[in-house]
Order: structure tokens, then C-alpha cells, then sequence
């Protein structure tokens, strides 16, 4: 009888601690947001709320359905690159060889990109006549498995390439009624045109570029260009003032590695302003330190084998950015996630990642609010929101969460207006 009595007491115990925070009349309310009738009902739409400190879970709604997750994948990139990479970036591999240095790229974005520390490429190969690159080892192709064709020419589908400059990207000015471009380079190869397009745009099949005078607006202030070892080898010459010639050979085992920048700032970036390309290059750097190989598929298989492989529900993983529509993955599992990176980094550390609504990132404009309750990942694609991370209640407390949706008919910006209204709703709960 003290056996039952015991079994009972633990059962009820275990029950009270689980749904102790909300009380009936709160649960029914969340009940009436996100179910039957609500603004929710009419599309897929997945919720969990998770008590941190108890480690159990508040209130759950299709929490096991599987969601296109956008760039809140960015996430588990986020998690990969903290395990593996540490506090610095994977540059260079690279032989020297009398007067001839030999390179392999690593995956390293800072290269002339954005605003972060030089990797010192010029200060390693001055000493050198000539510099020879390979790309053997890069294993990846240039886009990701279901990226969509038609974002070629959009800034935030940049081509993966085993060591990039200035973020594969080119750079476009208004000058007059027409772009001036740099690289420089580039400039020869910008022609007018009287096709009705307002913006630079680029020929989908060659780094040609194309405007029209009388509309030309130039607010796209950065286009992808075609990477080619030919072209890099071009760009870092020039950049250099050093002779790169291009062969591909294979990495030899006895070599040396530059690890140049510090990791945090490219983190920090990828995060706040959900940048696809640094995204895609950790993985990169991810798979270098793991396989001395640039392959985000073996990189995503190993982090899933070995230190995820206990989340709630496997998830379909297929890159680092979350441009894919491949991506499949649950609240629930979003929620066990977020938990390991919670647990293994500094608050501080973890609250200068997340965008923080009202205030940084891609929350600036959305979540307003005295005091910042919303601290979290969006991702957003065509019919897909998701918001995945921390909300702080009336208590002081964090708690996480995960809410996804999917397949919806309306613009973005009316379910983030709904979603807004549940979250207000949460965060006076608890």
C-alpha cells in the first residue's frame, strides 16, 4: 500500500509540475487562439511552450507535425558551428612550396565580406611569388538541394564556394541614370537595356548584367555573381597583387591550417540579420574541421548521428540556411534544440545572438514593447513563419518556445499580427 501511495504521489507530482504554471481558465485561453475557429485553424500551425527550469512542457498544439522551417534552421547551424568550430573560423589549408604556396579553401566567409576582421590571406602568401588554389576538396555544389531557381539573382542566394570573396557577391551604386559595380572588374560587362526591369539584374546563365536607364532605381544593392575557380583566381589576384593560378589537386595529408577570424562576429551576423550565405559557409567550415572536405551533407549527417540524434523527432536536415523547402522539422524538436544551445552558452553570449523584438535583427519591426519579452529566430519563406526561441513572462522568467505555421493564404506580415497577439497573451500568463 506505501508502494501505491508513493507511485500515486509521483504520478501526481510529475502531472502538477507539468501544467503547475497554467492554470485551466489560461490553458482554454490558448485553446481558443490556436484552435478550432481561431485565425490558426485555417492553415497548419504548430505551438510549444517550455518551462526551462522545470524542464517540462506548458502547452503543446501539433507539436509532432513536421513544418517547413525557413531560416529558423538556422538554428541547428548555429549549434553545429558552437560544437565543432569553437571560437574560430576554418580559413586555409594550405602547402608551402619553395617560392609557391598552395591553398585549399576552408569554407571562411569574412574574406572582403561585410565588416568583419581580414583573415590575413595577403599576410600568409606575401612571402610567396606565386599562389596555387584548388578546389578538390569542396564536395558541395554550388546551391543547396531545393533551393529555388528563380532566387539566382537575390542577394540572399549567394553560391557556396570553398574559399569566397566578397561574399560572392557583387556590390551595385547608382551613379547618374545607371550602376557602377564593384569589383570593378565586373563594370565591362553591364549593359542597357530596354526590358521594363528597374533593379541591376543579372543573365541567369553568365556574369553578364543588365539595366534599363529610364527606371533603373538600384535598390538591390548587392547581386550574386556565376563563382568559377577561373573567375576567383582573377578577383583574388587582384585583390592581392599576387599571381593565384588554379589546379586541382588533391589535398595532400601533411599540411598546414590557417584559422584566421574569430568565430562570434559571424555568428552574431548570420543570426540578427538571418544571413543565408554565412549560414551555408559554416556548414562548409562545419564539415572542413570534421572531414577535412567541404560537404554539408556528411556534416548534417554526423551532427544528426552523434549529438542530436536524441531529439524528440528526427528532422529532415538538408543545409544550413533554411533556403530549402526540404527542410521538415517539429516544433518539439525546434524546443529540444533550442534547450542544448540554451544550456552550453553564456546568457550573455546567447541574448547578443537572438534578435530581440522592437529592438535588433529581424524583430526590430515587430514584438514592440517597453521592455523586450520576444528573443527569438525568425523564418519566413512563401506560405511559411516560423519564431522559435525565448519569450520572457510578467514573472521575469524565460521560457521557450517554438511556433510554426505553414501553408497559409495570407501575406507573412497578417499571421506575424496573429501570432503577436498569442504571445502577448502567453507572456502575461506566465
Amino acid at each position: 500500500m506505501r508502494k501505491l501511495i508513493t507511485g500515486v504521489l509521483l504520478i501526481v507530482s510529475f502531472n502538477s509540475s507539468l501544467f503547475a504554471q497554467l492554470h485551466r481558465n489560461q490553458y482554454l485561453k490558448l485553446e481558443a487562439a490556436l484552435g478550432d475557429g481561431s485565425f490558426f485553424s485555417g492553415h497548419l500551425t504548430g505551438f510549444m511552450l517550455y518551462d526551462l527550469d522545470s524542464q517540462s512542457v506548458l502547452y503543446e498544439k501539433n507539436s509532432h507535425q513536421r513544418f517547413i522551417p525557413a531560416s529558423t534552421t538556422k538554428l541547428f547551424t548555429l549549434f553545429s558551428s558552437l560544437v565543432v568550430l569553437g571560437d574560430s573560423t576554418q580559413t586555409l589549408r594550405y602547402v608551402r612550396d619553395g617560392n609557391t604556396i598552395r591553398i585549399w579553401g576552408s569554407g571562411d566567409p569574412s574574406w572582403k565580406y561585410k565588416k568583419f576582421d581580414d583573415p590575413g590571406i595577403s599576410k600568409l602568401i606575401a612571402p610567396y611569388d606565386q599562389v596555387i588554389f584548388s578546389d578538390a576538396n569542396m564536395m558541395s555544389p554550388a546551391f543547396g538541394y531545393g533551393w529555388q531557381w528563380d532566387d539566382y539573382y537575390y542577394n540572399y542566394s549567394a553560391e557556396r564556394t570553398s574559399l569566397p570573396i566578397y561574399g560572392n557577391l557583387v556590390q551595385v551604386k547608382k551613379v547618374g541614370n545607371g550602376p557602377t559595380v564593384f569589383p570593378l572588374s565586373f563594370q565591362p560587362d553591364v549593359f542597357p537595356t530596354n526590358r521594363t526591369i528597374r533593379e541591376l539584374e543579372r543573365d541567369f546563365h553568365s556574369n553578364k548584367f543588365y539595366y534599363n536607364p529610364s527606371n533603373f532605381r538600384a535598390r538591390e544593392e548587392f547581386i550574386p555573381f556565376i563563382s568559377s575557380p577561373e573567375l576567383f583566381v582573377k578577383l583574388a589576384s587582384d585583390a592581392t597583387g599576387k599571381q593565384w593560378i588554379y589546379q586541382a589537386d588533391s589535398l595532400p595529408g601533411n599540411h598546414e591550417i590557417l584559422r584566421a577570424s574569430p568565430l562570434f562576429p559571424i555568428l552574431k551576423e548570420m543570426m540578427l540579420e538571418s544571413d543565408n550565405f554565412l549560414a551555408e559557409q559554416l556548414m562548409l567550415m562545419v564539415s572542413d574541421r570534421l572531414f577535412q572536405r567541404l560537404d554539408t551533407e556528411r556534416a548534417i549527417e554526423y551532427m544528426l548521428k552523434t549529438y542530436l540524434f536524441d531529439l524528440p523527432d528526427e528532422p529532415q536536415w538538408v543545409d544550413g540556411s533554411g533556403l530549402s523547402r526540404h527542410d521538415l522539422i517539429t516544433p518539439r524538436a525546434m524546443v529540444g534544440l533550442f534547450e542544448k544551445i540554451y544550456r552550453m552558452m553564456p546568457d550573455q553570449q546567447l541574448f547578443e545572438l537572438l534578435p530581440a523584438g522592437g529592438q535588433s535583427g529581424t524583430l526590430e519591426n515587430s514584438y514592440k514593447s517597453e521592455q523586450p519579452y520576444i528573443f527569438a529566430k525568425t523564418g519566413t519563406m512563401s506560405n511559411n513563419h516560423s519564431l522559435v526561441g525565448l519569450i520572457k513572462g510578467k514573472s521575469g522568467r524565460y521560457y521557450c518556445f517554438a511556433f510554426m505555421n505553414s501553408n497559409y493564404p495570407w501575406k507573412a506580415s497578417e499571421v506575424r499580427r496573429e501570432m503577436e497577439k498569442v504571445m502577448v497573451m502567453v507572456r502575461d500568463m506566465i
